[in-house]
């Protein structure tokens, strides 16, 4: 039995311990408060046995009335569980707790919520169980559907979700139709394609919300389409057959009074996940890695050295080191060059990775998912007795049932034989690195290899970022960039990656300044808190993290230069710090500038157009 199969029972074993107060009761209306008070979930019965939900912030509405559900498919044996429903019982508890993640944006996450288990039936006779669980953080709402173990629900077929989002009138939503796409701002209506989550919205009353999703690990991946002018439904890639118990992925809505509050909250797609699975984590490191681009032991081995000198933690080997990365012929389990690549084909890679290790450097491989998809059980070990620290996955498939079971057991898998994953292409993360957090990333964005501008820069943190980490393999002195060096320095503590690829075009010979990337040398991946600060999509926004007693600031403007004013009220009270801010010249290069400031002042910003700054700010000793 997979690991995702035994997940599901221990979730229903959880749920049964977990629970402590059952109600007698079939009430009409029930609902759950988040421990402040300000969120509230109703659910309700409506006619024909049709199950509703509404979500409201200090009594204004986030999502109105909206239909709840799920479909069977037609070829299946299942009645559809979206009508015809009654409440028969319900439970509800609470928590409030913390935890440490092995890595993360923050050392210590809050886990506080209040609980409402709904357990429905047919009104037309016993035909199993299906739950409605809710959970009212400060942070947000959550709800799934799941079935508990049940004599005439071992065999599941859904269809199609029926999971709808209501919104009050004069929201707008920012609209992406796939995972590497880029985002516009619309009115929730006429979507001819389905939107990616998240889907961050603008509310009507100044507030602001985001739906997302957590632990979608053996499920279908969902789109959000307009079913009617102001309402989205959530429509499915593929048909689902399962056996009870079986717990669907949580649908999130995050809420916040401005747009950051988004952002600093998302690490409640990581409550809504399993802790994790791993006892020994103390292999599991984060860091800064660099491409390398010749695959030749000469250029692999100036790569090192480079890493040596700028604190770059792993090199990675990209397509091409193992052949034609789309022919099925291609073997992962031996290095040969493609020609394309580099027609000498001198790659040693095992005296490139004993090398690499010599200098305290670690290795990942790119793979293709034709490789993996063959060769998996294979690779993993192998590439363990080579000295290899990670794979990359490349092209993996997504979005059916089946692809989103592989690709999650796979990274399983990576972890018996201690190798960290990078996921690349269209996967979107819905927190499954709290349970295996060997995943330090993945791409499903639209990052700096297709040389976005400055403005779609500034709404990737409001929306994407809220699903978890991402590989945004940022460019340095590449004449495509359309923004400043500034703003990409800036960028690597807004963009949130344990696994931080740097100069992801360059060779070392291309950074002969080495005082332009400076900030670069000593900069986390991974924080101990996070602020953000300023900031509004579209516009411009400034992020703060804290790795021990330092703080990284990055602020960047849209395609218009602007002047600010960041407040540095994330900093300890009475405390002097020296800033150090790299910021653009205006010739193109990189100036540093060094002041003293506390958490009572101000640090004016001027930014030209598509620029940024990045400052480290340190406590005077």
């Amino acid at each position: 039995m997979t690991y995702l199969k035994h997940n599901a029972r221990r979730f229903f074993l959880f749920f049964i311990l977990f629970n402590t107060r059952l109600i007698a009761q079939t009430p009409d209306s029930l609902e759950v408060r988040s421990p402040n008070g300000r969120l509230r979930f109703a659910f309700s019965i409506q006619a024909e046995g049709v199950p509703t939900y509404e979500i409201q912030d200090q009594n204004w509405p986030v999502i109105l009335p909206s239909p709840l559900g799920l479909s069977s498919n037609p070829n299946g044996r299942n009645t559809s569980w979206d009508r015809n429903l009654r409440v028969v019982s319900v439970t509800r508890n609470r928590r409030d707790t913390t935890w440490k993640p092995v890595w993360g944006e923050r050392s210590v996450i809050s886990d506080r919520f209040n609980e409402l288990v709904i357990n429905l039936q047919h009104t037309s006779g016993n035909r199993g169980a299906l739950q409605v669980i809710a959970r009212a953080y400060d942070e947000g709402i959550a709800f799934r559907y799941s079935f508990p173990e049940n004599m005439r629900t071992q065999i599941l077929d859904i269809g199609q979700e029926q999971t709808h989002f209501s919104l009050p009138v004069g929201t707008k939503a920012y609209f992406t139709s796939h995972a590497q796409g880029s985002y516009e701002e619309r009115n929730p209506e006429n979507w001819t394609q389905g939107a990616e989550l998240p889907v961050t919205l603008k509310l009507p009353n100044g507030s602001w919300a985001s739906i997302a999703q957590a632990e979608q690990t053996n499920y279908p991946r969902i789109r959000l389409h307009t079913a009617s002018p102001g309402q989205l439904v959530s429509r499915l890639f593929g048909d689902v057959t399962e056996t009870s118990p079986y717990a669907l992925p949580w649908r999130v809505v995050l809420v916040g009074d401005r747009p950051g509050d988004l952002m600093e909250r998302n690490y409640l797609i990581q409550n809504l996940n399993p802790p994790t699975a791993l006892n020994d984590v103390s292999w599991i490191q984060p860091g800064k890695v660099m491409r390398e681009v010749t695959l030749s032991t000469s250029g692999a081995k100036k790569l090192v050295d480079f890493a040596v000198e700028q604190n770059i933690d792993y090199i990675h080997f990209d397509a091409g080191w193992y052949g034609h990365e789309y022919e099925v012929g291609s073997d992962a389990t031996t290095v040969t060059v493609d020609p394309r690549r580099n027609p000498k084909g001198d790659l040693d890679l095992p005296e490139v990775i004993r090398y690499a290790r010599s200098k305290g450097k670690k290795v990942i491989l790119y793979v293709n998912h034709r490789a993996l998809e063959r060769q998996l059980d294979t690779l993993f070990p192998l590439f363990k007795s080579w000295g290899v620290s990670g794979v990359k996955f490349g092209f993996v498939h997504t979005g059916s049932h089946r692809w989103t079971v592989w690709v999650h057991e796979a990274v399983r898998k990576a972890a018996q034989h201690q190798l960290v994953v990078d996921i690349h292409d269209e996967y979107s993360p819905t927190g499954f690195s709290r349970t295996f957090p060997n995943l330090l990333t993945q791409e499903g964005i639209r990052g700096n290899e297709e040389f976005p501008n400055a403005t779609h820069n500034t709404v990737l943190p409001f929306t994407r970022f809220i699903a978890g980490a991402a590989d945004y393999t940022f460019c340095f002195n590449e004449p495509r960039l359309k923004n400043t060096k500034a703003h990409q320095l800036a960028l690597t503590v807004i963009y949130f990656s344990p696994l931080q690829y740097l100069y992801w075009y360059g060779k070392p010979e291309h950074y002969p300044d080495r005082e332009e990337i400076s900030f670069w040398k000593n900069l986390p991946t991974v924080w101990d808190d996070t602020k953000v600060v300023e900031g509004t999509p579209g516009q411009w926004v400034s992020v703060a993290r804290r790795k021990g007693k330092d703080w990284y600031l990055g602020t960047i403007t849209n395609t218009e230069a602007r002047k600010a004013s960041v407040p540095l009220t994330f900093l300890e009270p009475g405390k002097t710090y020296t800033a150090e801010c790299h910021e653009d010249d205006g010739t193109g290069k990189v100036r540093k500038t060094v002041r003293k400031v506390t958490a009572k002042d101000q640090l004016p910003v001027t930014l030209l157009a598509s620029g940024g700054q990045a400052v480290v700010l340190k406590p005077v000793k």
